[in-house]
């Protein structure tokens, strides 16, 4: 779900969302280095991820960013190649990297969590929207194909979902943009917490948000409403403009 647009075109819906698996980023190293704070000075540290790379430049402004793109196979294979920042042999691989930063639930569903070094904690990294989340969209109208689906419907997931989807849609922000979200679900509440970010990782906008989960969506934009007071608005909209 983190990939699909906040608004559905007409006449699509999600008519269920499955149970949310590790919505936490991982780090894969290559030599086995369990932080990103104790990467050595100036690693390399390879991804594409607007949201992740501010988050890693404001922990660790020496860490080199390289980007990091392809499917996890190949990004994998680039990390394998080899590490110190030099070049490799293979001219496909590029620059080598000491680490690189993937969703802890693509590896898993890929059988490749053994792979997985550390995951990272939501306070060092905080997830892209919905991320672990996996949903069914059909036509709206396809009564029958909804009723089915019903089944399959997770509702704690769907809860969580629609803050950080509320939250996403209130600031303007898509899959590239350097917004965060995560909403954990506690008996009868839910606990959000959204970023906006500088790329650079200069400046972290965050804030959190308590309140029932019946009103999930309402919290998502009541927090994204914070945080456009605290500053985000223009930097979205330079973001945009760029």
């Amino acid at each position: 779900m983190k990939d699909v647009p906040a608004e559905l075109p007409p006449g699509l819906t999600i008519a269920a969302v499955l149970e949310r698996a590790d919505p936490r980023d991982a780090l894969v190293t290559a030599s086995g280095i369990k932080r990103l704070e104790d990467l050595p000075a100036s690693a390399v540290v390879g991804t594409s991820s607007l949201r992740r790379q501010a988050q890693i430049r404001a922990l660790r402004g020496d860490l080199r960013i390289e980007a990091l793109r392809g499917n996890v196979d190949t990004r994998l294979r680039k990390l394998d190649t080899g590490a110190g920042g030099g070049v490799t042999a293979d001219p496909l691989a590029g620059t080598r990297m000491d680490a690189i930063v993937l969703a802890s639930a693509g590896l898993i569903r890929l059988g490749l969590e053994s792979r997985i070094t550390a995951r990272l904690d939501p306070s060092v990294c905080l997830p892209a929207v919905t991320q672990g989340v996996i949903g069914i969209e059909c036509r709206e109208s396809d009564a029958v194909t909804v009723e089915v689906l019903r089944a399959l419907e997770d509702t704690p997931t769907r809860k969580v979902m629609d803050a950080e989807r509320a939250f996403a849609a209130r600031l303007g922000g898509s899959c590239q943009s350097p917004i965060a979200a995560l909403a954990e679900l506690s008996g009868d509440k839910i606990t959000l917490r959204g970023l906006v970010a500088e790329p650079d990782g200069s400046r972290l906008l965050r804030d959190t948000i308590t309140g029932s989960a019946a009103d999930a969506k309402a919290l998502g934009r009541q927090l994204a409403e914070r945080i456009l007071a605290a500053g985000a608005g223009p930097l979205l909209e330079r973001l945009r403009a760029s």
